[in-house]
């Protein structure tokens, strides 16, 4: 598994194991590896959403994941994802972190990209959240500053 697999896969159990579902409070789960546009659901209600881990302060743009599912998605008039970003970063005595939850992320938020010829995954068409800073969210976990 590569290094950022890795680091996402820890994020979505830390987020199952700190984070309760925001639609009805009860306790999220994992969805299946490759499940496609979801990671996380409730285990009571109907809420899914896409989990992004990142090690930095929170900040405006964030890498996504391929672009042609999430394309097919919203070309059939479906809205994009809810997305919860689990940003880590470190700090002199310890670890900061915070868990965020988008709600909403409008079409214009969401910019499509494609790797180099020269990347590991050739020309492959991917994703970046940008504007984060603009969007409503909920800090729905915070520990440290």
């Amino acid at each position: 598994m590569a290094r950022t697999q890795a680091i996402g896969a820890q994020g979505e159990l830390e987020v199952v194991r700190l984070v309760s579902c925001p639609n009805c409070a009860k306790p999220l789960m994992q969805l299946p590896k490759n499940y496609p546009l979801y990671d996380l659901q409730c285990t009571g209600c109907s809420f899914r959403a896409q989990v992004k881990t990142v090690q930095s302060k929170p900040k405006d743009e964030i890498l996504g994941a391929g672009w042609d599912i999430l394309h097919k998605v919203l070309k059939s008039g479906f809205l994009t994802p809810p997305l919860i970003v689990n940003f880590k970063w470190p700090k002199s005595t310890g670890r900061n972190q915070e868990i965020r939850f988008y709600p909403f992320i409008p079409n214009a938020h969401v910019v499509n990209y494609r790797l180099s010829n020269k990347a590991k995954r050739a020309n492959y068409r991917m994703f970046r959240y940008v504007g984060l800073n603009t969007l409503p969210h909920f800090v729905v976990y915070r520990r440290g500053e």
